[in-house]
């Protein structure tokens, strides 16, 4: 097993994160040339960006043969499977197994009593980014989203934003679910705790907002996808 503080340290650079969630975004291979030119970074540089990542898994190197003869080049791809930060006597993953197993057992009454739970434990979490700020009234759509996207990216979906002359749309996409080794046996409860925890986040920073999911992992979906419509008067 990888050391949680070699992961922590790679992953530490802001350029190398900013590479692996792209690669983890796009899911298809990159040479070195081509990380080398999206991030206009000399192409040393992103070979040793590369095989710090490939050090801790979160991508793997293949070679590809060109077809003009000579030897194969070598491709990078993010891994399908997030890494896991595992420390001495946390059983995180198995603490999450009981607890789901528990609300199936008891039923209806303790999945929206769990709902609850990740309500607030998400809306309490955002009241408290913006209390280390300056407090609600003074954070203006910019402030929000990049909270919301701090807070976000810490659970593995990333924001991004639409507009329009009405409204604006925030798309959330899922790209390495942090649940993901959950997903296969109790896909429904994960799914909706998580959706619950994210509406609590988005509630505190704006007071009317319609969250619907558009594509889901449990669905045979490639990520999951969620849009919050915003009005004009939260902006």
């Amino acid at each position: 097993m990888i050391h949680p503080l070699k992961i922590t340290s790679t992953l530490s650079d802001e350029t190398r994160y900013q590479i692996y969630e792209y690669m983890l975004q796009q899911k298809k291979s990159f040479t070195v040339q081509a990380i080398a030119e999206q991030f206009s970074i000399h192409p040393n540089v992103a070979r040793l960006h590369l095989t710090k990542l490939s050090e801790i898994d979160l991508i793997s190197a293949h070679f590809v043969k060109s077809g003009k003869g000579g030897r194969p080049g070598r491709e990078y791809k993010a891994a399908e499977q997030g890494i896991e930060l595992s420390f001495p006597k946390k059983e995180d993953s198995r603490l999450i197994n009981w607890s789901v197993k528990l609300i199936e057992q008891i039923g209806p009454q303790a999945l929206e009593a769990a709902k609850k739970i990740s309500y607030d434990d998400g809306y309490s979490q955002m009241k408290l980014m913006i209390q280390k700020r300056k407090g609600i009234a003074n954070i203006d759509f910019e402030e929000k989203l990049k909270l919301l996207t701090t807070a976000a990216s810490l659970i593995g979906y990333i924001p991004q934003v639409i507009e329009s002359d009405a409204d604006k749309k925030i798309i959330f996409t899922v790209y390495n679910c942090p649940f993901k080794n959950q997903l296969s046996t109790n896909n429904e409860i994960i799914c909706t705790l998580h959706e619950s925890y994210l509406k609590g986040q988005i509630d505190v920073l704006f007071a009317q907002n319609e969250l619907v999911q558009v594509e889901s992992m449990i669905h045979e979906c490639e990520n999951c996808k969620y849009e919050i419509e915003i009005t004009n008067s939260n902006y």
